[in-house]
Formats: structure tokens, C-alpha cells, sequence
């Protein structure tokens, strides 16, 4: 990354770095539904898509929609415990997103923490005049767009994509760097690495 620049002794940080070009599909797989979110092709703003119901058929519908929106990468949601533990969720995610890139290869998938997307995506709906009843249905996709407008920025920001890569075969991808630094996480809130 190039040093800030200096100018009668303001500094400001470098410009960003530019990001791949290409739709971008995220996906927040929930026990009911799967909330879906998509970015324009330059990879500047992410926004809902829709929400595609769980089960039978799933990864065929989300396998659909990236072909039809000429996805290059589909993030998913990773849930992570506050202390940074996985859990059961985790496992599960981590087994959609294997059984996903099965699917859509070659088009890679990346795991991408989402702590506090969904929390965030209804005070969002919430502040936006939603009550619980209309949150149910959209919440979903709200958090998806947050998980990868997080992904856009922190790609953004470090030249790097956000995440880890999965492998249809279910091990991490070669070269695959999950040191906290490299993964990139749901709460949209600035402290956080992606």
C-alpha cells in the first residue's frame, strides 16, 4: 500500500485500491431461508437480491442466479462466535458452501465472516420503519448485502480478496490464509478486520 500523502502538513489516506471487476453474489444461509445479495459489475455497492427457501433445491436456485447474473465469486456468510469460535453454524455453512462450489464451479466461493450482519440488517429494516413481521421476509437479503458490501470494502481497502476459498473437494483452497488479518467478517462496524 503507498504512504499517505502529505500537503502542507494534512494527511490523507492513499486512494483505493481498485477493486476486481465483476458481479459479485453473496449468500446468508439461515435454518429456514437463504438471503441473496448481488453488486453491481464494478464492484462498487451491494444490494438485496432476494431469498431463496431452504432445502430441496437450494443450491440448484443459487446456482441459477449466479449464472444469470454472471457472478465471478460468490461470498458466504461464515457465522463466527464473538469470542472468533465456530460452531455448529460454522460447520454447517462451511458444508453449504462445499456442497455450493460443487455446484457453481469454476466460479469460486469464498467463506467471509458475518458476525452481527443479521443483528444490523433488522436495526437497519427497524430504523427504516419495518416492523418484525415486514423484517421476516427481507432480513435475510438485507444481511447478505451487508456481508458483501463488507467484502467489497475490505477488498477495497487491502487488495485482497475477503475471506478464505473453498474447494468443491471440501479442504481449503491452496494458498488460503485465515490468519485474522485475511478473513472478512458481517458487522459492517469499522474496527473489524474483514
Amino acid at each position: 500500500m503507498s504512504p499517505p500523502h502529505r500537503v502542507l502538513a494534512e494527511t490523507w489516506p492513499p486512494p483505493s485500491v481498485p477493486l476486481r471487476p465483476g458481479v459479485r453474489i453473496a449468500i446468508d444461509v439461515g435454518s429456514a431461508r437463504i438471503g441473496v445479495a448481488r453488486c453491481d459489475p464494478a464492484a462498487v455497492l451491494a444490494s438485496p437480491l432476494g431469498t431463496v427457501a431452504r432445502g430441496a433445491g437450494d443450491l440448484a436456485r443459487l446456482a441459477l442466479l449466479a449464472a444469470e447474473h454472471g457472478a465471478v465469486e460468490i461470498i458466504v456468510g461464515l457465522p463466527t462466535g464473538l469470542s472468533g469460535q465456530h460452531g455448529k453454524a460454522a460447520a454447517a455453512a462451511r458444508e453449504f458452501a462445499v456442497a455450493l462450489a460443487g455446484r457453481v464451479s469454476p466460479t469460486p466461493v469464498r467463506l467471509v465472516d458475518e458476525r452481527f450482519t443479521t443483528v444490523l440488517a433488522h436495526d437497519a429494516l427497524r430504523r427504516g420503519g419495518r416492523d418484525s413481521r415486514q423484517r421476516r421476509s427481507v432480513v435475510d437479503q438485507a444481511a447478505a448485502a451487508l456481508l458483501l458490501q463488507h467484502a467489497l470494502d475490505f477488498e477495497r481497502e487491502t487488495g485482497r480478496p475477503a475471506g478464505e476459498p473453498v474447494s468443491a473437494a471440501g479442504s481449503r483452497a491452496a494458498g488460503s490464509n485465515t490468519a485474522r488479518g485475511n478473513t472478512a467478517g458481517g458487522s459492517t462496524a469499522r474496527g473489524r478486520t474483514p
